[in-house]
């Protein structure tokens, strides 16, 4: 039945509206998660899509239809789902959650994220693809949205946000900071990029002693200033702009649903979600000495060396939020980091957050007294990467057996967890297919030699063009 629903992914489910995702779909979600899930309390939030009110009308109605009762806790990030369904809140824990959320995807876009109670992920490994089937099996039976009856079980309306806030500024210890005598406040520029990441930082910046420069906060699904997707160079202009003419210390933007932030430095240049996972790493591993750390497949060189020099324990997960969770929880590891900027911390139920990783690095930032350039720079230069590069193919499957073939007799390591990983003596580079997208990404770093770098990636991108037919994505 896959082949009928390819809006769900291995660990989500998105797609264009309505041809894709519409109210029939989301409705007959709504009953399966009840269902197959056995989820008597669910707790939903939205992003600032203009197709959330109705997405969001539809799935609690399949929900309460299947005797299900509902909290709704509006527009939000997914985090701040998370945290709900994580049982940080009063009363009854809710049995799933689900955020309905685009992230970073086009306008016309949406898409359902979906744990169990606790927060725990739920994956094509973990019941994603059991409910895809149901959903499959009541669409083809003519079941249709309606609203719940009198006899369903109830919607609420609420909000944890202040429970949340509190619980970021005591877990960050930014909380805790004051002024300190002699030194000016730090500086930040925060794009929120019309997304629901302003609603959190409103509350945030009341508590913090640092001056904000604020671009884009208010919620609007139409994206006037563009989707907010930072790893897009051509969404980066505004945050650097800002930083620049505000003298700020950092720059600070997000996605859509804020699972997700990203760094400029006091120069207004993007710092790749790579070198912070070396940084927050040895920020957690003070907490937790020993602990150990998880990391994606992509580029890791940086990362395995900072932990270890940390005292702590590196461990290779298979990239995308769910396999990482599902990593973290096996391993208990105190913190977990993919270079697309999702970071995952241990005490917040091994989830995601877009707001921790930038309250940790202004209070470090606060406490050192040091630029987050001076942070980082030694690092870029010891491990240059070349950013994730996408091409669109045909076939990635052949693709990728054929740039095997050609790599791997030289390799001194190879590891397939996901995709073509090999190494080298001075490079090593990463190969997978999308897990949402018909693309190749390709990801390459060296030990501190930049022209190898450049000159081994302009070689795998030939050998994909000329032998593939790539393009880029």
């Amino acid at each position: 039945m896959s082949t009928l629903l390819p809006c769900f992914k291995a660990y989500d489910i998105r797609g264009r509206v309505p041809d894709v995702l519409n109210a029939p779909l989301a409705h007959a979600l709504g009953r399966a998660v009840a269902e197959v899930l056995g989820a008597n309390r669910v707790v939903l939030g939205r992003d600032a899509r203009l197709s959330g009110p109705l997405l969001r009308d539809a799935l609690a109605n399949g929900l309460r239809e299947a005797g299900a009762s509902v909290t709704d806790i509006g527009l939000c990030g997914t985090e701040e789902m998370y945290y709900a369904a994580a049982n940080h809140t009063a009363g009854e824990p809710f049995d799933a959650g689900i955020m309905i959320t685009g992230s970073h995807n086009p306008a016309d876009e949406n898409g359902f994220k979906l744990v169990r109670g606790g927060a725990i992920p739920v994956s094509g490994d973990s019941g994603l693809f059991a409910l895809r089937d149901r959903v499959a099996e009541l669409l083809a039976g003519g079941a249709h949205p309606r609203a719940a009856d009198a006899a369903s079980p109830a919607m609420r309306e609420t909000s944890f946000r202040a429970d949340y806030v509190r619980w970021l500024l005591d877990y960050s210890g930014v909380g805790q900071l004051g002024s300190t005598p002699g030194r000016k406040p730090l500086k930040i520029v925060a794009d929120a990029g019309n997304g629901c990441a302003g609603l959190v930082l409103h509350d945030l910046a009341k508590n913090l002693p640092f001056d904000f420069t604020c671009l884009h906060m208010e919620p609007d699904g139409s994206f006037p200033n563009g989707v907010p997707n930072p790893l897009l160079p051509e969404r980066r202009a505004a945050t650097a702009a800002a930083v620049r003419e505000s003298g700020a210390d950092m720059g600070i933007a997000w996605d859509g649903d804020f699972d997700r932030c990203f760094f400029y430095d006091s120069d207004g240049n993007f710092i790749e979600g790579y070198y912070c996972i070396g940084l927050l790493a040895q920020e957690l591993l003070r907490r937790a000495p020993g602990g150990k750390v998880v990391h994606d497949t992509r580029v890791y060189w940086n990362t395995r060396e900072m932990v270890l020099a940390a005292g702590g324990q590196p461990v290779m997960g298979k990239t995308g939020h769910a396999f990482m969770k599902e990593r973290m929880r096996v391993e208990d590891a105190v913190y977990g980091g993919e270079m697309s900027a999702h970071h995952y911390f241990r005490d917040f139920a091994y989830c995601d957050s877009g707001m921790l990783p930038w309250l940790l690095v202004a209070a470090l930032l606060h406490r050192t007294g040091r630029t987050l350039a001076e942070l980082v720079a030694e690092r870029m230069a010891a491990y240059p990467c070349s950013g994730e590069i996408n091409r669109r193919v045909q076939d990635a499957p052949a693709l990728m057996r054929l740039v095997r073939e050609q790599y791997a007799p030289d390799a001194l390591y190879e590891d397939s967890m996901d995709g073509v990983n090999l190494e080298f003596a001075d490079w090593r580079f990463n190969l997978r297919m999308s897990n949402t997208e018909p693309l190749l990404r390709l990801n390459v770093e060296s030990r501190s030699n930049r022209a190898l770098l450049e000159d081994k990636t302009a070689g795998l991108l030939h050998l994909l063009e000329a032998r593939g037919g790539a393009v880029p994505a």
